[in-house]
């Protein structure tokens, strides 16, 4: 619970000037990605994930998938920013360490190599050092390119950033709506604290989207 206690300070302080990764003109190009679908209770979520762009944190993503591992868990936190086009922040959701279901952490996938960013929509690895990332995961409201690598940053979090490896490409209500969820002011810890679910919302089943089954 505590892969972005560091990320969300740094998050709350400021609105984040520094500088992005961002996108080229290499990100007009087509890149295979494979579609999943998260079924939560509050709806539908489908994700493009960038299996060729960051193929080591897509295929970790996919594993969870295809395992099983995601199907009832919960998306357990929504973070708040006052600052930009709102709505704006991020939801947090996976295995939470359970070790039934989490996996080894995986090498990091910095967005300074893979050319993705931080925007609305995508998809970012929660860790806290590299290569500790496994089963949790966020989902962008708003840009919040601060958090990809910056290589000549001082500071190793900036100079890492966060794993971008997939992009919501239909159900952002959705995601807007989980974000708009009652929080329970008292659970969390740290910068934390105010931003847990009050009732965290479930996802019943994470599937490959061509596995949906017909009526």
């Amino acid at each position: 619970m505590n892969k972005y206690l560091t990320i969300a300070a740094l998050l709350c302080a400021t609105p984040l000037a520094a500088p992005a990764a961002a996108q080229d003109a290499e990100a007009e190009a087509e890149f295979a990605t494979t579609n999943v679908v998260l079924e939560t209770t509050l709806g539908e979520i489908t994700i493009a994930l960038e299996t060729e762009r960051a193929p080591i944190t897509a295929a970790n993503f996919l594993r969870y998938v295809d395992e099983d591992r995601f199907d009832g868990t919960v998306f357990y936190r929504a973070m708040p920013l006052d600052w930009g086009e709102q709505p704006n922040g991020l939801i947090q959701g996976g295995t939470q360490w359970d070790p039934e279901r989490v996996l080894p952490g995986i090498e990091h996938e910095p967005t300074s190599e893979t050319g993705l960013s931080h925007t609305r929509g995508a998809l970012s690895m929660a860790m806290g050092d590299p290569g500790t990332a496994n089963g949790d995961f966020s989902i962008m409201l708003g840009d919040q390119t601060g958090l990809d690598a910056n290589p000549s940053a001082d500071n190793p979090v900036w100079r890492n950033g966060y794993a971008v490896f997939g992009y919501v490409v239909d159900g952002m209500d959705v995601v807007e709506a989980i974000h708009a969820s009652p929080v329970d002011p008292e659970a969390g810890e740290g910068w934390m604290q105010g931003q847990m679910l009050a009732e965290p919302v479930v996802i019943v089943e994470a599937r490959r989207a061509e596995e949906q089954q017909e009526d």
